[in-house]
């Protein structure tokens, strides 16, 4: 029986490819990478031959099921668009599959966007909290934010280059005054790193942003460990979603849930500001 390699691979810069990792690439039956094309340019930079297929969020089981075919008495390799496979990535679903099999699986570390950006970032003392890409759409975003700063650890978020300046004014709408770091293009020639206040960062990218993938790291509340159980926060998360059109009734949830009062408390809270809006 074979094993899964879980690859990782530059996330910018091609001199961050690891000696062990090309030669993993250049001795196993099958490389399942996210993106093909992308992969390919890596791959041939590389002189790697071995056979390459996709393996992307829209894959399906069928693919899973020729994969372990191979794995039966061959060896794959696993990688993705940038970084370490399984990080806010479709792998996490193979490695799943194969660790069910029985199969083995061993790691070989590479580059990482979540940590190269907690070291530049000067944010974080200790431990933190990855929280994969914030939420699309901008109801969704505030009562996010609150969830996970209101875990007492320092954030760490993905940020596509169309939502970064929305995401970031979402989180101003209620922690104006968080210091964070937002990086864009980590270990690529034009690599930016702007730090400051939240609202001084989004000074700092203007609209429209410059392109380039982001990682936004958002330091420890100052009551770190505390609920968020402050009148005022209850307050500007309440107007920040009655702003976005939420109804009464979704906006008391939220708020209920996210600054851990009671249901009754949050929705007169909600009908008092609305009442004076």
């Amino acid at each position: 029986m074979g094993t899964l390699y879980i690859v990782g691979t530059p996330i910018g810069n091609l001199e961050d490819m690891t000696y062990r990792a090309v030669r993993i690439l250049e001795n196993v039956d099958l490389i399942a990478a996210e993106d093909t094309r992308h992969s390919g340019r890596l791959l041939q930079h590389f002189d790697v031959r071995a056979r390459l297929i996709s393996f992307h969020g829209d894959s399906s089981e069928i693919r899973i099921e020729e994969i372990l075919d191979v794995l039966a008495d061959g060896d794959v390799a696993l990688i993705t668009d940038a970084g370490m496979p399984g990080i806010s990535d479709p792998g996490v679903e193979l490695v799943r599959a194969v660790s069910s099999a029985g199969i083995d699986i061993e790691v070989i570390p590479g580059p990482s966007a979540v940590t190269s950006a907690v070291a530049l970032s000067g944010l974080v003392d200790a431990g933190f909290l990855f929280a994969g890409y914030a939420p699309r759409r901008s109801r969704d975003r505030v009562p996010f934010f609150t969830r996970v700063l209101g875990t007492g650890y320092p954030v760490v978020v993905f940020e596509s280059p169309h939502r970064i300046v929305d995401s970031l004014a979402d989180l101003a709408g209620i922690y104006p005054d968080q210091p964070v770091a937002v990086c864009r293009e980590l270990t690529k020639l034009h690599e930016t790193v702007y730090r400051g206040s939240v609202a001084e960062v989004v000074a700092q990218i203007g609209d429209p942003p410059p392109p380039g993938e982001y990682v936004v790291v958002i330091s420890a509340l100052v009551d770190s460990g505390s609920d968020v159980d402050d009148v005022g926060e209850a307050e500007t998360i309440a107007r920040t979603l009655l702003d976005q059109g939420l109804a009464t009734s979704k906006v008391a949830r939220e708020v209920a849930r996210t600054c851990r009062i009671s249901r009754s408390d949050a929705y007169d809270l909600v009908l008092k500001l609305k009442d004076e809006s």
